[in-house]
C-alpha cells in the first residue's frame, strides 16, 4: 500500500476497532501482528477433539455491546456475518453443598428469586441495579470516554450543580467502596453475596479491592440487561469480520510482522522497523501493547519519565483456562443450571477472598473459584450434536508459584509453571467440577490446560498470564492508567499514541481504548 496514515502495533479488540474507524475516516491503515493470526486474546480453535470448538480464552461479549464501538460498527459486522446469542440465564452460582442462584434477564423475577434466598434480599438487589440506572449518565461515560477533556469537565460541571459540590463527593466516595462493603451491608444471604463476589475477579480486582462495589453493581445491571453473550460459531467469526472491513476500506493487514522499533526522527514518530529490517514510514503510529513492550521494547530512547513509570508498573494474577470436550452435555447435580451462560463455583465471598489472597502471595489456591461456560448449551455449532464443551476459567492463579495452599503440589524450584503443575492443578479443579455433575469424567473426551505461562505464550502483552494488562488497583486505572501522568491515549511523543487493556478504560473486549483514540485522532 502507500505510504499508511496510520499503522497500528497489535490486533487485539482496541486494535481492530481502531482500526476499522480510522478506516471509515478515509484513513490508509497497517495492522501490523506478530503472530501468525490476528486477535490478541480472541481466538477459536479445536483445542480438545475434531469438531469440537473452543474460545481459548476472551468469549463473552456483554461490555462490546454496551460499548460505543459496537454502536458504530454492529451493522457493518453483522453485514460480515457476525451474530451473538442472548442467553435468558446470564450467570450463576452453586456452593459446594449443592445451593445455587441463577440470575434472568427478568427484573421481577430477579427480585423474586434473591427475596426467597433472604427476606429483604430481593430489595437489596432492586437499589444496588436501581444505583447503577439512577447515575448511568455519571457512571458510564467515566468508564467509557476520554478523562481528560472538555467533554468530561463538562459532564462533572453539570453533576456538580444538579447535586451540589458535596452530592457529587459523596457520589464518589459510594463509589470507591469494596464489593464486600456493599455485599455484607445489603444482602443477608450467604448464596445473594456468592453470586456476586466472583464477578470482580473478571475486573482485575478483589472483593476487598477499592471501587470494586461499583464494579459489581454495573456487572449485576449488565448481565440482566445484555445476557453474558458469545459470538455464533466461535470469536473467530468476528475476527473474519473484522478483517474484512479493514480491507474493504482499503486496510491491510499484515501476520508475522514483527515490529522491531517504533521509528523516531527529530522528536517526532517516523514509523516502524520490522524484525526482518524492512521499515515503514507513517506519521502516525498506534500501539496496542502494554507499557513494558512500548518502552522497554520498541523505542530506543523512550521518555526518562515513561521508563521510570514502566518500572513501577504492576502485573496482576494469572489466569488459568481449562477446556473440554464432552460426549452429552454436563448433568447437573442441582436443577436448573443447564442453560446457564456462566456459572461460578464458589463457596461465597470469603472463598473467593481467600483464594484471591493466596494468588496474589505466590500460592496455588486450594480452592480456586471456578467460572464455567457452557458454550454450547447457547451455541449447538461449538460442538457435534448430542456432544458439548465446557470453557473453564480460573482468574485466581499465580504468574511465578511460591507454593501451594493445599500442601500437595510441589513449587518449582524457579517458580515457573511447568506442565507437570499445570495438569496437577487441573486436576484439583476437576475434582471439584465433577463433584457437581453426574458422572462428569465418563462422559469426557478430551481436556486441554493452559497456565499462566502458557498464556504469556500465546500473547507477550499477557505478562505473566495477566489478561488485564495490568493491576487494576485505583493507583493503575481511571485517570492513572497506566501512569499518573497519562493524558487519554496520547504519549509524550508526537504522532505515537497508547491503547489496549493497559490504558483507560482498561481490561475487557469493549475496544473502547480503540475507539477513543480513533476518535480523537479523526
Amino acid at each position: 500500500m502507500e505510504r499508511p496514515d496510520a499503522i497500528i502495533v497489535g490486533s487485539g479488540i482496541n486494535a481492530l476497532v481502531c482500526a476499522a474507524m480510522l478506516g471509515k475516516r478515509g484513513k490508509r491503515v497497517l495492522v501490523l501482528e506478530r503472530n501468525g493470526e490476528i486477535g490478541g486474546c480472541i481466538r477459536t480453535e479445536a483445542l480438545t477433539a475434531p469438531g469440537f470448538l473452543h474460545d481459548v480464552m476472551a468469549t463473552t461479549w456483554v461490555l462490546f455491546l454496551a460499548g460505543p464501538a459496537h454502536g458504530a460498527l454492529g451493522e457493518d459486522l453483522a453485514r460480515h456475518g457476525v451474530a451473538f446469542t442472548d442467553p435468558q440465564h446470564p450467570t450463576g452460582v452453586l456452593r459446594p453443598d449443592g445451593s445455587a442462584a441463577v440470575l434472568t434477564r427478568d427484573r421481577d423475577a430477579n427480585i423474586a428469586m434473591f427475596e426467597a434466598l433472604a427476606e429483604g434480599d430481593g430489595d437489596a438487589f432492586a437499589r444496588g441495579v436501581g444505583e447503577v440506572e439512577a447515575n448511568a449518565g455519571l457512571m458510564f461515560p467515566l468508564l467509557g470516554q476520554q478523562l481528560w477533556g472538555r467533554q468530561t469537565a463538562t459532564l462533572l460541571g453539570k453533576e456538580a450543580l444538579a447535586r451540589r459540590p458535596r452530592g457529587l463527593a459523596a457520589f464518589f466516595g459510594e463509589a470507591l467502596a469494596p464489593a464486600r462493603g456493599w455485599l455484607e451491608a445489603d444482602f443477608r444471604s450467604e448464596t445473594a453475596r456468592a453470586l456476586f463476589a466472583p464477578w470482580v475477579l473478571h475486573t482485575g480486582l478483589g472483593p476487598e479491592s477499592t471501587y470494586s462495589g461499583m464494579m459489581a453493581k454495573v456487572i449485576a445491571f449488565s448481565l440482566e440487561a445484555l445476557g453474558a453473550p458469545i459470538v455464533k460459531g466461535g470469536a473467530q467469526k468476528l475476527l473474519d469480520a473484522f478483517r474484512a472491513i479493514i480491507l474493504e476500506q482499503g486496510g491491510e493487514i499484515r501476520t508475522e510482522a514483527d515490529v522491531a522499533r517504533i521509528d523516531v526522527e527529530a522528536g517526532e514518530v517516523a514509523g516502524v522497523t520490522l524484525a526482518d529490517g524492512e521499515r515503514i514510514f507513517s506519521r502516525r503510529v498506534i500501539a496496542s501493547v502494554t507499557p513494558t513492550q512500548l518502552y522497554f521494547r520498541l523505542l530506543e530512547r523512550p521518555p526518562a519519565q515513561a521508563v521510570e513509570a514502566t518500572r513501577r508498573y504492576r502485573y496482576g494474577k494469572g489466569n488459568f483456562q481449562l477446556h473440554y470436550a464432552l460426549d452429552r452435555p454436563p448433568q447437573w447435580k442441582t436443577e436448573g443450571l443447564s442453560e446457564v451462560a456462566l456459572l461460578h463455583l464458589t463457596d461465597g465471598i470469603d472463598a473467593v477472598s481467600k483464594a484471591t489472597n493466596e494468588a496474589e502471595r505466590g500460592m496455588l489456591p486450594e480452592r480456586p473459584t471456578i467460572c464455567v461456560g457452557q458454550p454450547s448449551a447457547l451455541d449447538p455449532s461449538r460442538a457435534p450434536a448430542g456432544k458439548a464443551v465446557l470453557w473453564l476459567q480460573m482468574p485466581e492463579a499465580p504468574r511465578r508459584i511460591k507454593g501451594d495452599a493445599a500442601g500437595e503440589i510441589a513449587a518449582p524450584a524457579d517458580g515457573k509453571w511447568t506442565e507437570a503443575v499445570r495438569e496437577a492443578y487441573a486436576d484439583r479443579i476437576e475434582a471439584i467440577l465433577a463433584a457437581h455433575i453426574d458422572g462428569f469424567g465418563e462422559s469426557v473426551i478430551a481436556r486441554s490446560a493452559q497456565s499462566p505461562a502458557d498464556i504469556e505464550a500465546l500473547n507477550m502483552n499477557l505478562v505473566g498470564g495477566d489478561p488485564y494488562g495490568g493491576a487494576c488497583t485505583l493507583d493503575q486505572f481511571f485517570l492513572w492508567r497506566p501512569f499518573k501522568s497519562s493524558v487519554n491515549h496520547r504519549t509524550a511523543i508526537p504522532g505515537l499514541w497508547h491503547i489496549g487493556a493497559s490504558t483507560h478504560p482498561g481490561p475487557g473486549l469493549g475496544g473502547a481504548s480503540g475507539f477513543l483514540a480513533a476518535e480523537a485522532i479523526g
